[in-house]
């Protein structure tokens, strides 16, 4: 029950940030462009041509980001990291031509010499899908969670309501991790940002009708106590 509630106040504390990178992002789609290179950080957007010093993408550790050198025609370094490898920081080479997009002082997008682009860390775009597929994993997982616990622990030896409150329980797992999937592939494709809800939606209603089967189904004896335990 304690990591039921640990997991809805991780969700909660997402909604917020969410709707920060929400702004975040809007504030970026309504930038101008430069009429001319900044001289100080601008909240206009800008294009400029670097060439790649150095790749490192750190395959054999999960917890560093690849990262990149870039150097301005001026020979100036400029460091970039990003969230994953694909599309672009897996093809970069030394001497590569790239030209990054830069806002508000960080390069927030950067394109190769074949047209293909991908954000940087400090991308705004997608901010707002990866809080909201936290907050939904967290959410949804951690509600089943309480409310299975919950109708548990009121069974009062009751085999029947400990069973249906078991299997709530249990639909809580693929409720989460279909969330993470469905984000994993919204961004693996390149996918609208608008479908991260919706698929994960239609695939929730199903998982939770299979739930409500369940449910009925301990509530009437047919699942014992030790049904649908791995």
């Amino acid at each position: 029950m304690l990591g039921a509630v640990l997991m809805l106040a991780v969700g909660a504390a997402m909604i917020p940030e969410f709707r920060a990178a929400q702004q975040l992002e809007r504030e970026f789609r309504a930038a101008p462009v430069c009429l001319s290179v900044p001289v100080e950080v601008s909240n206009c957007r800008w294009k400029q041509k670097f060439t790649v010093r150095s790749v490192d993408l750190h395959r054999g550790s999960r917890h560093r980001s690849p990262e990149a050198t870039l150097l301005l025609p001026s020979g100036k370094a400029w460091h970039v990291t990003f969230r994953n490898a694909n599309p672009v920081a897996s093809g970069l080479e030394p001497r590569d031509k790239v030209v990054g997009l830069i806002w508000r002082g960080d390069v927030v997008d950067l394109r190769d010499a074949q047209g293909e682009r991908q954000e940087t860390s400090e991308g705004p775009l997608d901010r707002p899908t990866d809080r909201l597929g936290g907050a939904l994993a967290c959410l949804s997982f951690g509600a089943a969670a309480l409310i299975g616990s919950l109708w548990s622990a009121f069974a009062r030896g009751n085999r029947r309501h400990d069973a249906a409150g078991r299997m709530v329980r249990l639909h809580g797992i693929p409720l989460g991790v279909t969330a993470i999937l469905t984000l994993w592939l919204q961004s693996a494709n390149d996918w609208p940002a608008r479908s991260l809800p919706i698929i994960w939606g239609i695939v929730a209603a199903l998982i939770l009708a299979n739930m409500v089967g369940f449910v009925v189904a301990a509530l009437r004896g047919q699942i014992g106590p030790a049904d649908g335990e791995a």
